[in-house]
């Protein structure tokens, strides 16, 4: 296989031995039972049936592990995409969300084909904290309904209509789900607390490796049946999860349809791309590897377009469940694809149990990891921000809990952009130099003028060559270069609209210290070509053809 398609698993097997095998499964058997209850509950709270997070985590995540450009990355239903989907699903139902999950496959493998998995990189870290933490807000409130028991007949997918529909049900609030959602969430909270304190000692018990959303779904399910809560349950609501994979379906599909869901499909791409890549970065931090964002875009493609024919919803990959994997020893690929293997067995063999487990526990599963995924020590921090980085942060975090996701990132780019566009045009600067500075200007003040230019020349900065138009000396121009790391076209027309008003006004006008980049632009756009325009080496040199000595703008030998 070439490497333009290579995945990552090719490399593994090479010198793979029987060790590292028992290593894998055991990683990938300890994974598949933590994404269990979590490929339930994101299903669920997407407006979905529960075994549409199961079979995209088995379907999803095979094929992520198998083809991806992580050794150690778990692809699967993830808590970012809760509020996306159920947003789809409540405004253009089940089977446009195939469609637009199919479409946000072919963006993403597209993407990976133009190697363009590196720019998910240039994001800021304000937009991904604070879309990150206002998605986490969402899901939190999301689950407010069977956290509390409450009869809502239609749950809303914007904000102020959840808040409204969650204060018209208060009344109906059932207090054996309450409590036994906030007993779940305690469960999770102190398991947590102890793992962390074990973990740090040097026999650490066999039971840390026993995930808490495990041990909450255990005793909540326990708890509801042996004391016969009235409380709904998969079962109850949503008739079981079926013993089998589902056969393949295919919806009708239409450009006008793509048309239609270009929003939902673009906020799929930008999301499954973000989160897939940083988890990916996340884990290589972990294992000390570096795993390929093209080949990793190009599974998720794959994945994303396949899963939803069978049943499932988008996939990414899934920053618990790779951090459980790695813990768990698992160092390849074979790991994700024993998880998937091991949630296919749990389905063939224990799907009547899941019967039994009540919408209050998993509920308070989804809470717990919804806090987890926040980032909400960005908030305490922020004093030690600058203003734009503190608005921008905000802006997209409101954004995201209030309007829409992809108003938010759209707002938060362009409001990044506008920052940095304003922070490197502040930092481009220039300065008049004096005869002190260079001792050659001498006796030629109004004759010669010779500046130097700091930064880049950009269509934020051309106010500097602008400048030196209203002040042009009677005999020459000496633009020092060398401290000018960019110029773009705006500024190359700059330049030129320059060199032409200094040839209308019989002003020579000298370049000097010409790095690569500008270099190159300024013989492209054949500013050096213009009659006005003349290319020294340095200061000395300009300065030495445009004195009086010189001849024709030459020195005189």
């Amino acid at each position: 296989m070439s490497s333009f398609f290579r995945p990552r698993l090719l490399d593994c097997l090479i010198g793979y031995d029987r060790a590292q095998l028992s290593r894998d499964v055991g990683a990938g058997l300890t994974v598949g039972v933590v994404a269990l209850p979590l490929a339930m509950a994101f299903a669920i709270a997407s407006g979905l049936k529960p075994e549409a997070g199961i079979f995209t985590a088995i379907i999803a995540g095979f094929l992520i592990s198998a083809l991806g450009g992580s050794k150690v990355q778990i692809g699967g239903p993830a808590g970012a995409f809760i509020v996306i989907v159920y947003g789809i699903v409540q405004r253009y139902g089940l089977a446009n969300l195939i469609i637009a999950t199919a479409a946000s496959g072919v963006l993403l493998f597209l993407m990976g084909v133009f190697r363009l998995g590196s720019l998910i990189r240039f994001i800021p870290i304000a937009v991904v904290i604070g879309f990150t933490n206002g998605i986490a807000v969402l899901i939190m409130l999301s689950q407010a309904k069977d956290f509390l028991g409450l009869q809502v007949a239609h749950m809303p997918a914007d904000f102020f209509g959840i808040v409204h529909a969650l204060k018209q049900a208060m009344p109906s609030l059932q207090w054996q789900a309450f409590a036994l959602a906030s007993g779940s969430l305690l469960v999770l909270v102190l398991w947590q607390r102890w793992v962390m304190r074990k973990t740090g000692l040097a026999t650490p018990s066999k039971l840390i490796s026993v995930p808490g959303s495990i041990v909450a779904l255990i005793l909540s399910t326990l708890a509801a049946h042996f004391l016969a809560l009235p409380v709904e349950t998969i079962g109850s609501k949503f008739g079981g999860i079926p013993s089998a994979l589902p056969s393949f379906q295919w919806p009708e599909l239409s450009w006008s349809s793509v048309k239609y869901l270009s929003m939902p499909i673009f906020t799929l791409t930008l999301l499954g791309a973000i989160e897939s890549l940083l988890c990916a970065r996340i884990a290589d931090g972990l294992i000390g590897d570096r795993h390929d964002p093209n080949q990793e875009l190009m599974a998720q493609g794959i994945a994303n377009f396949i899963t939803p024919f069978f049943g499932g919803m988008p996939a990414t990959g899934t920053i618990a469940r790779t951090v459980t994997n790695v813990k768990s020893g698992g160092r390849s690929p074979i790991a994700g694809m024993v998880h998937a293997l091991t949630l296919l067995a749990v389905v063939w063999v224990a799907a009547p149990l899941a019967n039994h487990v009540p919408l209050a526990g998993l509920a308070a599963i989804l809470i717990f990891v919804a806090w987890n995924m926040g980032e909400w020590r960005a908030f305490v921090h922020l004093r030690q921000y600058r203003l734009p980085y503190r608005i921008i942060l905000l802006a997209v975090f409101f954004l995201t809990v209030v309007v829409d996701l992809t108003v938010a990132v759209e707002v938060g780019l362009i409001g990044a952009c506008l920052t940095f566009i304003f922070r490197i045009s502040s930092l481009s600067h220039s300065e008049t130099l004096s005869a002190h500075e260079l001792p050659g200007l001498a006796g030629l003040q109004g004759q010669v003028t010779a500046i130097r230019l700091y930064g880049a020349v950009f269509f934020g900065a051309v106010k500097l060559i602008e400048a030196i138009e209203n002040q042009l000396p009677t005999r020459a121009v000496i633009l020092d270069l060398k401290n000018v790391i960019y110029i773009d076209s705006s500024g190359v027309d700059a330049l030129i609209a320059l060199a032409h008003l200094c040839q209308k006004r019989k002003v020579r006008l000298m370049l000097c210290g010409l790095l690569n980049q500008p270099q190159d632009i300024a013989k492209r756009s054949g500013l050096l070509d213009l009659p006005s325009t003349d290319l020294a080496l340095d200061l000395q040199e300009s300065l030495a053809r445009t004195s009086p000595g010189a001849v024709n703008g030459k020195i005189p030998h």
